[in-house]
């Protein structure tokens, strides 16, 4: 029987393992080690299609002595295989738990396949209730625009979840994970996870980087969950969208003065009388945003929608 100090070695030195694959007839979606035992897959910036079979979300893998968690199942069914594949070619730890952070297809649509190979599913206390009110839309618009890729994908339960101010603990095997439940901001259904082991923070889509947030949720309320969330004592992050790790609490900066920008102009725009067409006919920001031409113009109508009955 291996001690216990031979099997923690081994966590702190899978990112060799992972970097090192056994062979497997699948192809397993490329990770890179950020910390020890803490892998993540980057998400690509581009708008749902085939090519990327839903693959526009970062994904995180972490390794405890005893089991493995995953954070956020993928786009599509398709996806999820191909995550589930990279894990399985390098560890036989089971896969006993897989962590939600908000209901959005790019995050979800894979759940079903980790659920299959017995992960628990975790999120927040209102996920489930978004899923429900949502999922089916959402399927059917992936069908449109990724084909055979979303087959399989299915609504599953939310078997843990978190409550806003009660947080939980999840513990890998000598790998403690602290999952939080958030106030609406993205969405309404937000939930962070945080590595203590290594000090990084999975923020899920409460953070991007580079490529444009969008806001599904509320402005004030993103805004004031981001001073919330720059108290974390972490040393690094992973985004939902973006580079696979960041310094922390530096990472916020751009989102937040974006968003900052965004709901001054918004308010002074109200306070002029202007309607939204005319908001939305103005130009972009300045800045090197991703894919702003799509999401500067649908957080002008979230923002104003919001904003004009305060």
């Amino acid at each position: 029987m291996r001690s216990a100090g031979v099997r923690r070695r081994e966590v702190l030195l899978g990112s060799v393992a992972l970097a090192a694959p056994r062979p497997s007839a699948a192809e397993p979606l490329p990770l890179v080690a950020i910390a020890p035992g803490l892998f993540v897959h980057a998400g690509v910036h581009e708008d749902f299609a085939p090519s990327n079979r839903g693959g526009i979300a970062n994904l995180a893998v972490l390794l405890g002595e005893e089991a493995v968690a995953v954070v956020d199942a993928g786009g599509s069914p398709a996806q999820a295989r191909d995550l589930l594949a990279a894990i399985r070619a390098r560890t036989d730890r089971p896969i006993r738990h897989l962590i939600l952070t908000h209901h959005h297809p790019d995050h979800v649509m894979g759940a079903g396949v980790f659920r299959a190979v017995g992960a628990r599913i975790w999120g927040h206390a209102r996920l489930e209730a978004a899923l429900r009110d949502r999922f089916a839309v959402y399927r059917a618009a992936m069908e449109r625009l990724l084909g055979p890729a979303i087959a399989g994908a299915e609504a599953v339960p939310i078997e843990e979840t978190v409550a806003i101010g009660k947080p939980r603990r999840i513990d890998l095997g000598g790998r403690p994970l602290e999952l939080v439940a958030w106030p609406t901001a993205h969405t309404d259904c937000d939930l962070t996870v945080f590595d203590l082991g290594t000090d990084t923070l999975l923020a899920g889509d409460l953070l991007f980087s580079r490529r444009m947030p969008v806001i599904d949720g509320s402005l004030p309320g993103w805004l004031a969950v981001m001073d919330e969330l720059a108290r974390i004592p972490a040393a690094r992050v992973v985004p939902g969208h973006g580079p696979v790790s960041a310094p922390w609490p530096e990472a916020l900066g751009p989102q937040r003065r974006y968003l900052e920008e965004l709901a001054a102009a918004v308010r002074r725009a109200i306070r002029a009388g202007r309607s939204l067409p005319a908001l939305l006919a103005d130009p972009p920001p300045a800045g090197d945003w991703l894919l702003s031409e799509d999401n500067h113009p649908r957080n002008i109508t979230a923002a104003y929608k919001e904003l004009e009955w305060e």
